[in-house]
């Protein structure tokens, strides 16, 4: 997957938000490799945090800011790599806008009565993927 340079520059400040967290490994026993032009990055500071209940999700395997997914763990990076890349996708669309919608797309769905995780349009559109997926046999 080729990806032009406008779209790492429009997700840009997500991606420094991302990096700032990543550097936090130093801190602690993690790693981090490019996969496919997205920074991945597994333990450490940023796996411990997301071990631990965030607001309206509860635990997470995987979090995504602009070309960067932090995960609590390697295996997490392998389950949670398609998801994520639609997150990953959702950024080069919105660039740092998504940083706003994504939570105004929570609130929303709490609003109507929803899950502000389940029911966020970008967590169902990300879920949506995996499934198409597994229907095409990949």
């Amino acid at each position: 997957m080729s990806v032009s340079p406008l779209a790492y520059l429009w997700a840009a400040p997500a991606s420094l938000l991302g990096l700032a967290l990543a550097a936090t490994l130093v801190f602690g026993r993690g790693r981090a490799r490019r996969h496919s032009g997205v920074l991945e990055v597994a333990g450490g500071l940023p796996g411990w945090l997301l071990a631990r209940n965030l607001p309206f999700s509860g635990p997470v395997a995987a979090i995504t800011l602009g070309h960067v997914v932090l995960a609590d763990s390697s295996a997490a990076l392998e389950a949670t790599r398609r998801h994520e890349r639609v997150h990953v996708a959702q950024f080069e669309r919105w660039g740092p806008l998504f940083l706003l919608a994504y939570p105004f797309a929570s609130l929303l769905a709490w609003l109507r009565g929803g899950h502000p995780y389940l029911d966020n349009v970008f967590e169902i559109e990300a879920r949506g993927e995996r499934r198409a997926s597994k229907l095409q046999g990949s």
